[in-house]
C-alpha cells in the first residue's frame, strides 16, 4: 500500500459512524435530561457551555484517535486498521452527577455551583487519567489477557447488549427490524440493497416505522437553533478549587480517574486482540487530556477510550467513522441542533447495532484468549452482573419512591443476597480484573503469582477502593479509610 492510497472513508466506516453517534446521543441525551430535569440548570448553561464544551472535547479525541491509526496503518502497510472508538465516560457521568453535583445542588439550590463543581470533579478526573498514561503499559504487562477482556465482556453483556436488548423488546414494532437488518448482514453476511450499509438501512428503517406508527417522541424545543461557541471555563474551576468543594468529592473523582485508566486500558488490548496495536502512553495521555479539556471549554463529564473497537472493525469500520463522529457531534451541539436530532430519529432505530457490538466483544474475549482460560474469562462477567443488577435495584426503588437507605434492614431480608450484590459491585472493574486474573494463574498453576493477586485485592478491600460501601440517600457510595470493609 502506498501512503498516499489510504482512504479516508470507507464503506464500513458508514456503519461504524451511525452506531458510535448513537452511542454518543444517548449520552448527550442524558446530560441534557439529568441537567436540566434533576439538576435545575437553564438551556443556557446546558446548550450554551455544557454540550459545546462536551462537543469540542469529543471532536479533539476522535481526530486524534483516527489520526493515530492511520499512522499505524501506514507503518504497517495495512489498510484494515480501526480507529479506537472515544467519548464521554458514561459511568462517569452518572457519578458526577448524582454523587457530586447533586449533593450541591440539593445544600445550595444553586445550578451555577453545581456545574462549577462538576468541572472541578472532570478536571481531577483528567489529571488522573492523565498521570495514569506513564503506567498503563506496566499495568498491561502484569495482567493476563483474558482478566482484560472479560471485565469488558462483563460490560458488554450487561450494560450494552442485555440493557439494549431489554429496549428493542419494550418498542418492537419500531426496533426490532433494525436488529434484524443487522444481524441479516453481519451474522449471514447477505449484501442489502444497493449495497448500502446495514448500518443505515437500520436508521433509515427504524426512524420510517417510528414516524409511520406515530411512536416518534415530540416536544417543545429547550433551546433555538444557534451558534453556541464554547468559553474558557478556567475562572469558574478556580473559584471553586479548594476547602469545602474539593476535598469531599476526591472519594468520587479519583476512583472514577482511575476506573477510567483501567476501562481504556482494557479497550487498548481489546483493540490489540482484534489486530490493532496502539502505544499505550499517548492513547491514555490523549484519554486524559480529552477530559482535561472538556472541564477547561465548560463541560463536566470526562471523556475516555469507548468499549467497541472489535465490533467496529467488524463491520469494516476504519478511521473514517471516528472523524466524521466527532465532527458530526460537535456540528449539532456548537449548532444547538442536536435536539433535533432527538425528535426526529428515535434512538431505537439504531440501537441494534450497539447489540451486536456488545455480543462481539463477549466473543472476542473467549475467541482470542487460550480455550484452557475460558473460565477465567466466565469468572469476570460477575462483577459487572452485580453492576448492572444493582443499577436496575436502585434504579426500580427510586421509581417507587424509595431508596435503600429508607428501606433499612428490610431491603437485605430474604434470600436475595443484594448485600452480597453491592459488595461485589463496589470497584467492580478492579473486582473482575483481580478475579479472572487469579483464576488464569490457578489454571496455569502459578500460585505465587495468583497469590500476588490475592494479596492486592485484599489490600484495596481494606482501603475500601473494592467492597467497602454505605447506604445514602443518593445510593450506594464507596467508603475509602483504615479498615474500610473489615468483614
Amino acid at each position: 500500500m502506498k501512503p498516499g492510497r489510504l482512504p479516508y472513508l470507507v464503506r464500513g466506516d458508514l456503519d461504524g459512524f451511525f452506531g458510535l453517534l448513537i452511542d454518543n446521543l444517548v449520552n448527550l441525551m442524558l446530560i441534557v435530561t439529568l441537567c436540566s430535569g434533576l439538576l435545575g440548570m437553564p438551556a443556557a448553561l446546558v446548550f450554551g457551555r455544557i454540550l459545546p464544551g462536551a462537543a469540542l472535547s469529543i471532536l479533539l479525541g476522535n481526530l486524534f484517535y483516527a489520526w493515530q491509526a492511520r499512522r499505524v496503518a501506514r507503518r504497517l502497510g495495512r489498510e484494515d486498521v480501526t480507529a479506537l472508538p472515544y467519548g464521554i465516560n458514561t459511568v462517569s457521568l452518572f457519578a458526577f452527577v448524582f454523587f457530586v453535583m447533586l449533593p450541591v445542588y440539593r445544600a445550595s439550590g444553586d445550578p451555577y455551583l453545581a456545574w462549577k463543581v462538576g468541572l472541578l470533579a472532570c478536571f481531577i478526573s483528567g489529571v488522573v487519567e492523565l498521570l495514569g498514561a506513564f503506567i498503563g503499559e506496566w499495568i498491561r504487562r502484569m495482567t493476563p489477557r483474558a482478566a482484560m477482556l472479560s471485565t469488558l465482556a462483563g460490560i458488554a453483556i450487561t450494560f450494552i447488549a442485555v440493557d439494549f436488548s431489554f429496549r428493542i423488546f419494550e418498542a418492537p414494532l419500531v426496533a426490532m427490524v433494525p436488529l434484524a437488518i443487522i444481524l441479516l448482514q453481519y451474522l449471514s453476511r447477505v449484501a442489502l440493497p444497493w449495497r448500502l450499509p446495514a448500518g443505515l438501512w437500520a436508521v433509515l428503517v427504524g426512524t420510517a416505522l417510528a414516524w409511520a406508527l406515530g411512536e416518534v417522541k415530540g416536544g417543545a424545543a429547550a433551546a433555538s437553533a444557534g451558534l453556541y461557541l464554547p468559553a474558557p471555563a478556567f475562572g469558574e474551576i478556580l473559584s471553586v478549587l479548594g476547602g469545602e468543594n474539593l476535598l469531599p468529592y476526591l472519594a468520587i473523582t479519583i476512583p472514577m480517574g482511575v476506573m477510567s485508566v483501567v476501562g481504556s486500558l482494557m479497550n487498548i488490548e481489546s483493540a490489540e486482540a482484534a489486530g490493532d496495536l496502539f502505544n499505550t502512553r499517548s492513547s491514555l495521555a490523549v484519554d486524559g487530556i480529552g477530559s482535561l479539556a472538556a472541564a477547561f471549554l465548560g463541560s463536566c463529564f470526562p471523556t475516555t477510550i469507548y468499549i467497541g473497537h472489535p465490533g467496529w472493525k467488524v463491520m469494516g469500520a476504519r478511521t473514517g467513522y471516528s472523524t466524521l463522529n466527532g465532527v458530526v457531534v460537535a456540528l449539532l451541539c456548537l449548532t444547538g441542533t442536536v435536539q433535533w436530532v432527538f425528535r426526529i430519529v428515535p434512538l431505537e432505530a439504531g440501537i441494534g447495532i450497539l447489540v451486536w457490538v456488545g455480543v462481539v466483544i463477549v466473543a472476542q474475549a473467549f475467541q482470542s484468549v487460550p480455550a484452557r482460560h475460558a473460565p477465567a474469562v466466565a469468572v469476570g462477567l460477575f462483577p459487572a452482573l452485580a453492576a448492572w443488577g444493582l443499577l436496575i435495584v436502585q434504579g426500580t426503588l427510586e421509581l417507587a419512591g424509595t431508596s435503600l437507605v429508607a428501606l433499612g434492614q428490610k431491603a437485605f431480608a430474604g434470600t436475595f443476597a443484594l448485600r452480597g450484590m453491592i459488595i461485589l459491585e463496589r470497584g467492580f472493574l478492579f473486582n473482575a480484573m483481580i478475579l479472572s486474573a487469579v483464576s488464569v494463574f490457578l489454571v496455569e498453576r502459578r500460585f505465587l503469582s495468583a497469590s500476588v493477586w490475592v494479596v492486592v485485592a485484599a489490600l484495596l478491600s481494606f482501603f475500601g477502593v473494592i467492597h467497602a460501601h454505605e447506604l445514602t440517600p443518593g445510593g450506594v457510595v464507596s467508603k475509602f479509610g483504615f479498615a474500610a470493609a473489615p468483614k
